[in-house]
């Protein structure tokens, strides 16, 4: 795996494909990229030597132990490039959620109160929309959570 610059410009999440043991027979996932205004030294995704760091500032992480991970609205789980998954709802507009640790998470359209995956973590990050387009990370919120966790 090559090193990633990330500059002074934020950070570029990518998306990539679903991974490979994953089949379906709904259309493809379309990728998503987002550019992040904040711009740390060390992001989530990133390698330090051998191990890639799966968390950083602006995550809270969760022990799952296994559990399930909801969509708290109906919306798009979309893949990122950091074997996380984005989720936005047009219910809320501004923000995306990104969410770390899941095994093979439901990608695609999904309703309220849908299993998304499961962990035996989840990193889970609020990301708010800029006036320029960036995204922002903003302290997550406990009902968000809580609707994350919680079965229908």
């Amino acid at each position: 795996m090559g090193s990633v610059n990330w500059g002074k410009y934020g950070v570029v999440i990518g998306a990539v494909l679903a991974s490979a043991g994953c089949s379906t027979s709904r259309a493809p996932v379309p990728l998503r990229t987002i550019q992040i205004q904040q711009a740390w030294q060390l992001q989530s995704g990133d390698s330090v030597g051998e191990y890639r760091i799966a968390a950083g500032l602006g995550d809270v992480s969760l022990e799952l132990n296994g559990g399930t991970v909801y969509a708290p609205f109906s919306g798009q789980v979309q893949p990122t490039d950091h074997q996380c998954v984005l989720f936005s709802s047009p219910e809320v507009p501004a923000y995306l959620f990104r969410l770390c640790g899941l095994k093979q998470p439901r990608l695609g359209e999904v309703r309220q109160g849908d299993a998304i995956g499961a962990g035996a973590y989840l990193h889970f990050a609020t990301l708010r929309r800029q006036p320029e387009g960036t995204w922002t990370f903003v302290e997550p919120s406990r009902s968000i959570l809580e609707r994350l966790l919680q079965p229908p």
